[in-house]
């Protein structure tokens, strides 16, 4: 059986834009003293991958390949980066958490990111889940509420001159830059947000919590074929916090 994924959200609001991101994708320096422990994180999803084989769980090989290389110490508190390759969420302050290595595996490989293509993500966080989706080469829009978060994720993020963040009501997506390929949201909404499901493109998907209680949510993938009709699939039971905003 496997675990349940939890994961804090992010509340989110209208707000003002951050500047664009810039440099280039991250290197591992040499010495990394969390080298071994971040090969193990990896090595325990790989292992747990090969359990879920032929089903919806199953994670992307290039998926794990990302999670080796990028630091996830350099995104959590300097209280935590013990515990960082640790598979479990961790505190990031004002009450929220960095997403279980896992759960961001996993909603990475159902988004499938493609070199190129735009990607929504609702709930910046730390800026993990973003650079993850980076370092796949896709274009990431991210929306934040907390403003100490979003700053801090954007001078984590300035490597990459893919990622462009924002203060704002992530229900409400991004419409500037729709339409996107996939959207990952990382709060759980009672229901799919129409504004989202307008801004996803014929053809993309959409990884999103939904459930009105935080003891009965799904994780679902949201499929939008080419003639705009929306089909769901049911992924895993999941406990994220609510989405808020919105109407």
């Amino acid at each position: 059986m496997h675990r349940r994924a939890i994961v804090e959200a992010i509340v989110l609001s209208p707000g003002l834009t951050l500047p664009l991101v810039v440099a280039a994708r991250q290197t591992q320096p040499r010495g990394d003293v969390y080298a071994t422990p971040r090969a193990a994180l990896v090595a325990e999803l790989r292992a747990q991958s090969r359990d879920d084989a032929g089903t919806s769980r199953q994670l992307d090989p290039a998926v794990l390949s990302i999670l080796a290389r990028v630091p996830r110490h350099e995104y959590v508190p300097a209280s935590e980066r013990g515990n960082a390759y640790e598979n479990r969420p961790l505190g990031i302050g004002h009450g929220q958490t960095i997403s279980q290595p896992y759960i961001v595996a996993l909603m990475t490989t159902l988004a499938a990111p493609r070199a190129g293509q735009k990607i929504l993500e609702i709930g910046t966080g730390s800026g993990y889940q973003a650079a993850v989706l980076a370092e796949a080469q896709a274009k990431v829009y991210t929306i934040e509420i907390v403003e100490p978060l979003a700053k801090q994720a954007a001078l984590r993020l300035r490597r990459y001159s893919n990622v462009q963040a924002r203060i704002g009501d992530g229900y409400y997506g991004w419409k500037e830059h729709a339409p996107f390929d996939a959207i990952v949201v990382t709060a759980a909404a009672s229901s799919i947000p129409p504004p989202l499901v307008a801004q996803l493109m014929p053809g993309g998907r959409m990884v999103i919590p939904v459930g009105s209680s935080f003891f009965t949510q799904t994780l679902l993938l949201v499929d939008k074929d080419a003639d705009g009709r929306v089909r769901t699939r049911q992924v895993l039971p999941v406990r994220f916090v609510p989405l808020t905003g919105g109407p």
